[in-house]
């Protein structure tokens, strides 16, 4: 039996979180990687195993040969960068799919947005929503009816419990847990190891126990 063709992938930015995506990417075995898209003026990354093959201004040329691309900007504080490249490749015309790692569970009733990757070890339970453009990264529990808005990067080991809301361009560090039943602003950012027992209403940066 022939095997069967992968689908030839364009990576959008460089750095540590690409070299993360790369391993996602290839344990699938769906995807054949064509290149890098990096920024413009960025200097290469020595670690990166395939080649930057042009930067932002590239783009249109590029999706015509290879429609197919995910966006491998790594986010902190800010998804804006995340966020611009997200509308401007479905300007256009790109697909964005939808990447989970074999290593990852996702469960048949869970919903995950376009452009969105589950990244090793990761868990999304039963009936949990993740919005587009989404980072749910290592060993990240996402649990049962949780609402994760667009753009979120949820760091890693960080848990999400039951019936959570939490909203767009959101950042929740490494190894924070949000009490079940929390709803969470718009543009907040989650320091590393925190507790979130109560809701938050409005954008800002949050670290320690949140009551």
């Amino acid at each position: 039996m022939a095997e069967m063709a992968k689908t030839p992938l364009l990576l959008i930015g460089g750095g540590g979180h690409c070299r993360a995506c790369i391993d996602v990417v290839e344990s699938t075995g769906l995807y054949d990687i064509v290149g890098i898209v990096e920024a413009k003026g960025a200097v290469p990354d020595a670690k990166m195993p395939y080649p930057i093959i042009g930067d932002d201004a590239d783009l249109p040329d590029l999706i015509q040969h290879t429609p197919h691309c995910l966006i491998t900007v790594g986010q902190l504080k800010n998804a804006s960068v995340r966020s611009r490249l997200f509308q401007e490749l479905k300007h256009l015309g790109a697909v964005l799919p939808t990447i989970i790692s074999p290593l990852a569970y996702v469960s048949a009733t869970a919903r995950l947005g376009e452009g969105t990757i589950v990244m090793h070890q990761a868990l999304v339970n039963a009936y949990a929503q993740i919005g587009e453009n989404g980072i749910v990264n290592s060993q990240t529990l996402v649990e049962h009816d949780a609402v994760v808005g667009a753009h979120t990067h949820l760091s890693t080991g960080c848990k999400i419990n039951g019936g959570v809301t939490l909203g767009h361009a959101c950042f929740v560090g490494s190894g924070a847990v949000i009490k079940q039943g929390v709803t969470i602003a718009d543009k907040v950012v989650i320091g590393a190891n925190s507790t979130v027992l109560s809701d938050i209403t409005e954008a800002g940066v949050f670290s320690g126990v949140v009551k």
